[in-house]
């Protein structure tokens, strides 16, 4: 099937087809509508190869996607999915990158003309990708926030609001000593930027509060580190009666460990989850928890990459407001608290 043959069908010339489906001349209504349905009628694609050398694009979106041993996969291929499924929606396909490819990875893929755009996730502060974006040319979004964003698009949730939700949830229920479990070690040694806000907001928050908040414990995604976190956390602190949780890989053993030691959650300690809702409503009981709206955020990075692509490329920095949603990991503070 040849776009003459959708020309034939429709009773139009071929470059009037073409201008409908390039869109790069204004065609009536009327006409548009007839080759559409030509287009359907006779189960017409246009060829990618030749679409691409017409538009000089490939209709590609590079992603560049955290596969290490401290990231939780299974969030990290939400964020895929809506990725791909968005494109989709857009005519263009996802070609993935790991964050190991690095600056010379995001080189390669624009020297050879692979991709029209760039989604990066797992932004960090001081990140090395942020000047070669810049240098590329090419429409880039980072799904993350860097230290310094001029000139660059970058869609997240507001992390250090997340932190500070969490505490704030802990010290209006009378929790006066809070802890925090949070991500592997690696990733604050990399000022991994969703991190290290939410870490600051919920310090800033428990100082505003007048809490204390004397235990920060960065947890390996295993469960003998969760169970070893929480020996920690027993033995250590034994004061703490609100806990920051930002791990999904250490939520639920934790929980767990905490049980099995003694500790009822949420009559001994609350606890707050920060990431997936499946996790939080997985685990026994279930956790009151902030939530990652991944989907909606992979949806915007590509919906400012196709802008981007003709031409409005907006930059500036979106933050999605947090919520918290109180489920039955937290109550008021037992009345030994601060005792």
């Amino acid at each position: 099937m040849s776009i003459a043959d959708v020309a034939r069908h429709a009773g139009v010339s071929p470059s009037t087809v073409s201008y409908v489906l390039s869109g790069k001349r204004s065609i009536s209504e009327d006409t548009r509508r007839r080759v559409l349905e030509s287009v359907r009628v006779l189960g017409y694609r246009p060829h990618a190869g030749a679409r691409a050398l017409a538009s000089s694009r490939s209709n590609v979106i590079a992603l560049v996607v955290p596969l290490r041993s401290d990231v939780h996969v299974p969030v990290a291929m939400r964020f895929a999915v809506s990725v791909v499924t968005r494109a989709r929606a857009h005519d263009h396909d996802v070609l993935l990158l790991t964050q190991a490819e690095g600056a010379d990875g995001l080189r390669r893929v624009a020297g050879s003309s692979m991709v029209d755009a760039i989604v990066v996730m797992d932004v960090e502060i001081d990140d090395a990708r942020i000047p070669v974006l810049r240098e590329l040319g090419l429409p880039a979004v980072l799904i993350g926030v860097p230290a310094d964003t001029a000139g660059l698009a970058c869609v997240d949730l507001d992390f250090q609001e997340a932190g500070r939700l969490c505490a704030r949830h802990l010290v209006d229920l009378g929790h006066r000593r809070l802890a925090f479990v949070g991500e592997p070690p690696a990733v604050y040694e990399r000022r991994t930027g969703f991190a290290e806000r939410t870490l600051a907001g919920f310090r800033e928050a428990a100082r505003e509060r007048g809490a204390e908040a004397p235990a920060v414990l960065p947890c390996e995604p295993t469960r003998a580190a969760a169970e070893q976190a929480a020996r920690r956390l027993l033995r250590d602190h034994p004061g703490v009666t609100g806990l920051v949780v930002q791990n999904e890989s250490a939520a639920e053993p934790l929980v767990a460990a905490l049980s099995a030691a003694g500790r009822t959650v949420p009559g001994d300690l609350s606890v707050v989850a920060i990431g997936a809702d499946d996790v939080a409503e997985g685990t026994a009981p279930p956790l009151s928890s902030v939530g990652l709206p991944a989907e909606e955020l992979a949806e915007r990075a590509v919906e400012l990459a196709v802008r981007g692509l003709g031409g409005d490329a907006p930059a500036g920095v979106t933050l999605l407001p947090p919520t918290l949603v109180d489920r039955s990991s937290t109550a008021p503070a037992p009345r030994r608290a601060g005792a």
